[in-house]
């Protein structure tokens, strides 16, 4: 056995280890006791969130760097991408369809999650060794729970530090690039494939920190840009996709929600497998538990930290129930999923757009994948070098920004096993802090938010 292969079945067992059912229990488990415990009140607010995103109750005076809206797309900038459209694939490869539903079930359990955890980012900010203020799961935890609780606070940016770095994103989007632009090219030789790896991952590096140069506002101005437009363009490949096999949507459905308690799609029948794997795409789509869009929530301009948990419900909403979906039927009523035989993630989609749009869908998704991909990376770096600055101080972060670009190189021309193993375990240890943390502290979210909705509902009369 090679030593790259001994790597590849290290990080998926420790993948598999971190994923195992304990880790779905707080996940799935806690986002039910969320909406338990606030009695789904956060959900009948989808409105006065949109209010908050038009900027109906912003004020320029208010603590933070960025709006309510740069604050979202920033953090739907982080898992919008290929998480919703190579992670899609990768879970029905693995998990059949019914992986699908488990997914949507991470979402609307991840909604009341978002609320409770953006809230606290804003509630418990804390200044770093410049003196800036800064959200994130580290600080609601230190300045939530107390200094004895500083360990789990360095757990989690120590899982972020490497979870955040941009390998998965690097490594889908060449492939695409590969599979759209390198292989029409004739470059099918191992030697040409590698220097086209390169050269693509370098110039989309040196991009990457020319917008990293600006901050957070940059990222934030960015994304509140990219974000809309790309959902807008996926959407219609989707809708022209259902157009045209329409009459096969409602069997999908059905199969979606059969296959979810069978497993039968699955090599084996696994029904522990099947949402397993849901469980672990849907947290890796939306982050809802894993703790790093509260860094982008926490940044944003606001005195009210529920108004920022309101604003935070929207992510999960657009990112998985939405987006996830759009990829799932893709690939389900095209049949590719059964037929593309040696195709696995991002390819597996392409060769689902290519069924309706067989000239031009490549270069689409490739327009898209490839703007959101890029505005994932430059989010990522953001979370990446707020943990550094709490785990070395803030005068030391701009050390994490070669080690991040060398790696998006890196990224590009790893093996797909090795990529997937690694953030997937990653993501899973932050997610043991954040959702601690965010239990720990949930009776104070449910307070301040009976205080804002008294607040509100008396404003509204």
């Amino acid at each position: 056995m090679s030593t790259l292969q001994k790597i590849e079945n290290f990080l998926n067992t420790w993948a598999d280890l971190m994923w195992s059912t304990p880790l779905v229990v707080l996940l799935v488990g806690g986002g039910l006791f969320f909406m338990i415990y606030s009695r789904l009140r956060p959900y009948r607010y989808f409105g006065h969130a949109l209010d908050l995103l038009r900027g109906k109750y912003s004020d320029a005076q208010d603590p933070g760097h960025i709006p309510h809206s740069h604050a979202l797309s920033t953090a739907l900038s982080g898992t919008l991408g290929l998480g919703n459209i190579a992670g899609v694939a990768i879970a029905i490869t693995i998990g059949g369809p019914g992986a699908i539903f488990w997914m949507w079930v991470t979402a609307i359990v991840g909604i009341s999650t978002k609320f409770f955890t953006a809230s606290l980012a804003v509630m418990f900010r804390g200044k770093d060794s410049d003196g800036v203020l800064q959200g994130g799961p580290m600080y609601v935890i230190t300045e939530g729970m107390g200094r004895r609780w500083y360990p789990l606070a360095v757990l989690f940016s120590l899982a972020c530090v490497i979870g955040a770095l941009p390998i998965f994103q690097a490594n889908q989007f060449i492939q695409l690039l590969r599979d759209v632009i390198a292989l029409p090219m004739g470059l099918a030789t191992i030697d040409s494939h590698f220097i086209f790896d390169l050269g693509a991952s370098s110039v989309v590096a040196i991009l990457v920190g020319l917008v990293i140069a600006g901050k957070i506002e940059r990222i934030g101005q960015l994304t509140v840009r990219l974000v809309p437009s790309m959902v807008v363009l996926y959407l219609y490949i989707t809708i022209s996709v259902l157009y045209n096999f329409a009459s096969d949507i409602p069997s999908i459905f059905l199969l979606i929600i059969k296959d979810a308690f069978t497993g039968e799609a699955v090599a084996g029948g696994s029904l522990a497998t099947v949402i397993l794997i849901g469980v672990r795409r849907g947290a890796f789509s939306n982050e809802a538990g894993i703790g790093t869009e509260s860094m982008a929530h926490g940044a944003a301009k606001t005195q009210e930290p529920v108004r920022e948990g309101i604003v935070a419900m929207v992510g999960p909403v657009i990112d998985t129930l939405l987006v996830c979906t759009c990829t799932a039927l893709m690939i389900l009523l095209t049949g590719v999923w059964q037929s593309a035989e040696g195709a696995e993630g991002v390819t597996l989609t392409v060769r689902a757009v290519e069924k309706v749009f067989p000239i031009l869908g490549p270069y689409f998704l490739l327009i898209m994948v490839g703007l959101l991909s890029f505005s994932t990376m430059v989010t990522m770096w953001f979370y990446g070098a707020k943990c550094t600055s709490f785990l070395i101080g803030a005068n030391r972060q701009h050390y994490y920004t070669p080690v991040y670009l060398v790696l998006l190189l890196v990224g590009s021309v790893v093996s797909l096993d090795v990529v997937n193993g690694l953030i997937l375990a990653t993501y899973a240890t932050m997610a043991i802090p954040t959702m601690i943390s965010a239990l720990y502290l949930a009776p104070k979210v449910n307070k301040a938010a009976d205080i804002y909705f008294s607040k509100l509902k008396k404003e509204l009369l």
